[in-house]
């Protein structure tokens, strides 16, 4: 059990709540997480769609990306309409570091959360991550926008994720170096910040 997450009464099987542009949470069970983590293949698919930037700054999703921003991993095709093997790639990566999150979910304010400590939707770098609450994460990004924050991108999050994981991906393909793509990546963080007229 991780710590200052709460005791539930006794369940069959822990479950997560999963939202990938669903008007309804998914439920996970654990055993599904737990063959994915423990898969080496999986691990380096997702692997795959990752960049790490140097000095522990964000790491950069390069797969899709949902509405909010959030990178979405297709862990496994499981059969059915309800997509349960598409998950949050932050809540792969934190899990992959730390390990299950049991009860995690979107049901209410006190259940567990992954607040973005960096404000970067598109960040699987569990460093950046905690676990809090609906109500907290809430509270912090209303604290926390301001012009200069992620949060105040004119794209949303996801036009913001979508044009830096593009400046990579391009900067990559060229065949360029991490201070080439860095250039690349401050451009395109850039191009989102609101106009001003001060």
């Amino acid at each position: 059990m991780l710590p200052g997450m709460p005791v539930s009464p006794a369940v069959s099987e822990i479950e997560q709540l999963a939202l990938i542009g669903q008007p309804q949470p998914i439920r996970v069970p654990e055993r599904l997480w737990r063959s994915w983590l423990d898969d080496p293949t999986v691990v380096a698919r997702f692997e795959a769609k990752t960049y790490r930037r140097p000095g522990g700054r964000c790491t950069v999703w390069l797969g899709s990306v949902s509405s909010t921003g959030h990178g979405s991993f297709r862990a496994a095709g499981l059969p059915g309409p309800s997509r349960r093997g598409t998950v949050p790639a932050h809540l792969f990566a934190y899990q992959l570091e730390y390990g299950i999150i049991p009860r995690l979910g979107w049901s209410g304010a006190d259940d567990a959360v992954l607040c973005h400590q960096c404000d970067f939707a598109g960040c699987v770098n569990p460093q950046h991550m905690r676990l809090g609450t609906n109500t907290v994460n809430r509270t912090e990004y209303l604290r926390r926008r301001n012009l200069a924050s992620p949060l105040s991108d004119v794209r949303g999050p996801a036009g913001r994720t979508r044009a830096i994981a593009a400046a990579i991906r391009t900067g990559l393909t060229c065949g360029e170096d991490q201070n080439s793509i860095e250039q690349r990546i401050r451009c395109a963080e850039a191009a989102g910040l609101p106009l001003t007229l001060w």
